[in-house]
């Protein structure tokens, strides 16, 4: 019995060493291939490149947004009648330019990879010699191998419908990110595997983009971005900063090996700006919301889409000017301005625009991120209408948003240390801060109660930060 088990042991360990040797030479096999078969002559320069020595790069957290806590509680004045002034104001809601959505795939079976984007079923079809791309071994030489499979691959198809389906959605560079994020998890199981193929994609799409390797032999991906990131290790390379983007909000992920040259024609930063929304699959939700002004209550409702929400809360925090300039989803615009029009048409400018900022003030509660979301998270004004509670910033986005779509006035945001406020540029008497040499009538959409004009006590003598210019 013991000869038999052996033997048997013995067949059992040729038998694997043989499928190993068969396996790994399959392995090099297809690198030789793909060493001799790249496509373009820019794959075959930067694959000589990315053979040479790699450096060791140190990381830098981006501070967070605020440099102290935010208010916990926020003060509230006593109810006082303002003083109208200013022109008669009218609301005119303006007609809607964005397309409906009509579906890119018309059939997924068949597809070599689907998944569903934001409620919009996605179809992709990829060259199968991909899949022979591997992470192996797990150093510098398997990412060049991981590269050298891809280039020699059919990718040209893959790219074609991914700036297509961009296209088609409305993406901005956000959006190609998440797309490109989630093909690349679909195709592949591995997490070291899927971020080199989002590598090799943001390339080919004209992105810049490098990978490393961190001290625990993990692929790193690092972008670099238009604006700043916050809370997010980042490295330099050549006065350009380039960010780990799935670290964001997370712990430092310490020092890595890459190499300094980018890949050849791959010079755009990943631009966070929202100016127009993407297309996608309605979810619409109703709210309702209310408030009392001097025993009166008064109530908006509002369509949103839930697929867009859902899209503006994978947002890492990034440069403000982001949030205060994103447009509202054209059905909560039409709605609110409707409900908001009953109230304030022909009422002189301060009434109105004091009306909106009731509005903002008391519909909604006020709540710090961290207690509402454990991190620090701006949200923009279409979010802040769907949500319950907010904070400084979001009801100053909102308020911005509103004054500026609802009026056309000009409107600033103004952030403290600690707060975020608004100011408008309008003729009237209170509270004021000076951008770009004119005068702004401080607006607080947090301080419950308070006018145009009528400024938290504790921010009346202090200079702020900086300006959010709102377009």
């Amino acid at each position: 019995m013991f000869n038999q088990f052996g033997l048997f042991s013995l067949f059992i360990t040729l038998t694997c060493n043989c499928l190993y040797a068969q396996s790994f030479a399959d392995f090099k096999r297809v690198q030789v291939e793909s060493f001799s078969k790249f496509r373009d002559k820019k794959d075959s320069e930067f694959n000589k490149y990315l053979q040479a020595q790699w450096k060791e790069y140190n990381a830098y957290i981006s501070p967070p947004m605020y440099q102290k806590p935010k208010p916990k509680v926020v003060p509230a004045l006593s109810q006082k009648t303002p003083q109208n002034v200013g022109p008669n104001l009218v609301i005119n809601i303006k007609p809607s330019v964005v397309k409906a959505l009509t579906s890119p795939v018309k059939k997924l079976k068949g597809y070599d990879a689907t998944f569903t984007f934001f409620g919009i079923f996605l179809g992709f079809d990829f060259d199968k010699g991909m899949k022979n791309a591997k992470f192996y071994p797990r150093r510098q030489k398997g990412i060049i191998n991981f590269f050298s499979v891809m280039a020699a691959s059919d990718y040209d198809n893959l790219l074609y419908n991914i700036k297509v389906t961009c296209k088609h959605m409305n993406l901005n560079d956000w959006g190609i990110y998440l797309l490109v994020d989630k093909l690349s998890h679909t195709l592949f199981s591995t997490p070291d595997d899927a971020k080199l193929f989002s590598w090799f994609i943001f390339n080919k799409l004209g992105y810049r983009v490098k990978v490393a390797l961190g001290a625990d032999k993990h692929v790193v991906l690092l972008h670099e971005i238009k604006g700043k990131m916050y809370s997010t290790p980042n490295y330099t390379f050549d006065g350009k900063k380039f960010y780990v983007i799935s670290e964001y909000n997370k712990s430092n992920i310490g020092d890595i090996y890459t190499y300094s040259q980018d890949y050849p024609d791959a010079t755009k930063a990943l631009d966070f700006e929202l100016k127009t929304l993407p297309i996608l699959e309605k979810n619409l939700q109703t709210k309702t919301v209310s408030f009392r002004e001097y025993g009166k209550v008064y109530s908006a409702s509002y369509r949103y889409n839930q697929n867009l929400i859902d899209f503006m809360n994978s947002y890492p925090q990034v440069d403000y000017k982001v949030f205060f300039n994103a447009p509202l989803e054209y059905e909560t615009y039409k709605d609110i301005a409707g409900d908001i029009k009953q109230y304030t048409d022909n009422k002189k400018a301060s009434e109105a625009l004091n009306f909106v900022l009731r509005f903002v003030q008391k519909a909604f509660k006020y709540e710090r991120d961290n207690a509402q979301f454990g991190r620090e998270k701006v949200m923009f004004a279409q979010e802040t209408l769907c949500y319950d509670k907010s904070d400084c910033e979001d009801r100053a986005v909102l308020y911005a948003r509103l004054v500026k779509d609802l009026f056309g006035i000009s409107v600033v945001g103004v952030k403290y240390k600690d707060h975020m406020s608004t100011a408008l540029h309008v003729p009237m008497r209170g509270d004021s801060v000076k951008v770009s040499g004119q005068r702004y009538v401080l607006a607080d959409p947090t301080y419950v109660n308070a006018s145009l004009g009528q400024s938290i006590p504790k921010y009346k003598s202090i200079i702020p930060d900086s300006f959010v210019y709102v377009k």
